[in-house]
């Protein structure tokens, strides 16, 4: 017995019905790049924004938490903390992206501290994020104002994108159960091991299907209109960008199919 993956194009040739499932995706690949051309995709480094334009600050609490975990927690003083680029991405990297009519640029911001008070996300302990669709036409360079208070792990390290389109299926609880059934029943015959990703890829992710391996399926909701969201980004622990996120590794970030301008949904797994 191995523990080879299999290809969404390998499940999908065995299992036909697996068909409907499929969904493009970009894998990032973001590799150390400190002096990374501010206007290509990039996770951290330098920011652009338009001109004129406030820089965004977060004026949410934030629990006070030295150890990790919300042994007491106090609110702090009523002050914003500017938020910090996390990801810079291009209309031709993610074509597939929900693509506002006009724009070609995608910042994600989030503001680099625990956040247990946000609308909507149940059992939440994580950053706050923030999306901006823009054009690039209207970017230049800017310096925003440092946050007020940081979380470390939260600061992502300059990086350029090596971009991937592939395409991606889900994780076994996002199917149905004749459908679990039959994928597992063809690995057992390719002497395959086969747990709960079915073709999935894995890794700094646009589009696609979210992972669900420390916990069981989560609806993510809209918390405007009620619409069941969808996947965006994952944003992976470790590597060049060094971050830390999440129980296991992964921050979700799921946006409305209905106006990408209504709150993001987040999961950490």
């Amino acid at each position: 017995m191995t523990d080879t993956p299999l290809s969404a194009a390998e499940l999908v040739a065995a299992v036909p019905a697996l068909a409907r499932y499929l969904r493009p995706a970009t894998l990032l690949h973001p590799y150390a790049a400190p002096d990374a051309d501010p206007r290509g995709g990039r996770i951290g480094g330098p920011a652009l924004w338009p001109v004129g334009e406030p820089w965004p600050h977060c004026a949410a609490g934030h629990p006070e938490d030295e150890y990790g975990f919300p042994r007491k927690v106090t609110e702090e003083p009523a002050a914003a903390t500017a938020l910090v680029p996390l990801a810079h991405l291009r209309v031709e990297d993610a074509p597939h992206l929900p693509w506002p009519e006009g724009t070609d640029r995608l910042q994600v911001l989030w503001c680099p501290n625990d956040h247990d008070d946000i609308q909507g996300e149940r059992f939440y302990y994580g950053p706050a994020v923030e999306l901006r669709w823009q054009r690039a036409a209207d970017l230049a360079p800017a310096t925003p104002p440092p946050p007020r208070r940081s979380e470390e792990e939260y600061l992502p390290q300059p990086c350029a994108l090596r971009p991937e389109q592939v395409l991606d299926l889900p994780d076994r609880d996002d199917l149905p159960g004749e459908l679990n059934r039959a994928v597992e029943e063809f690995a057992a015959r390719q002497g395959l091991e086969y747990e709960r990703d079915p073709g999935r890829a894995d890794g700094w992710k646009l589009g696609g299907w979210p992972s669900w391996h420390s916990t069981d399926l989560i609806a993510v909701d809209c918390g405007r209109c009620g619409e069941r969201m969808a996947h965006l980004l994952t944003v992976e622990s470790g590597g060049d960008p060094d971050l830390s996120v999440g129980r296991h590794g992964e921050l979700h970030v799921f946006v409305c199919p209905v106006d990408v301008a209504h709150p993001v949904g987040l999961d950490l797994q």
